[in-house]
């Protein structure tokens, strides 16, 4: 479903902010779409880092077509970046503990090593 809205909407494909109520639009213009599936995709679409991106340096919504159709609130500006920055935290702190426990194996495969070396004589 996010394929095809990519392969056929500018804003989809741009990730540009989404109209709000965007869903009848859609539904309108697919008809074939099941609402309950759509509103998993858009949910995946607007968590997406690159829409996140898009809603923070944003100034409107758009409809499918791409048209600007309304301003972008700065309530919801903030909400992105505070989720971006959120995301980034979160993402740095993984990266970190991965790093404390490779080094950590590291050290004991060495703490090991040197223990073979010294009582397997």
């Amino acid at each position: 479903m996010l394929k095809r809205l990519q392969a056929e909407s500018p804003t989809f494909r741009d990730y540009k902010p989404l109209a709000l109520k965007i869903d009848g639009a859609i539904l309108e213009r697919f008809p074939d779409f099941d609402r309950k599936n759509l509103r998993t995709a858009l949910r995946l679409h607007t968590a997406s880092t690159k829409y996140l991106k898009g809603v923070e340096r944003g100034t409107h919504r758009h409809d499918l077509d791409g048209a600007p159709v309304g301003e972008l609130s700065d309530e919801h500006r903030q909400h992105a970046a505070a989720t971006l920055k959120d995301r980034f935290a979160e993402v740095a702190r993984q990266q970190r503990e991965k790093r404390a426990a490779e080094e950590a194996e590291r050290r004991h495969a060495q703490k090991l090593q040197q223990l073979v070396h010294k009582f397997g004589r």
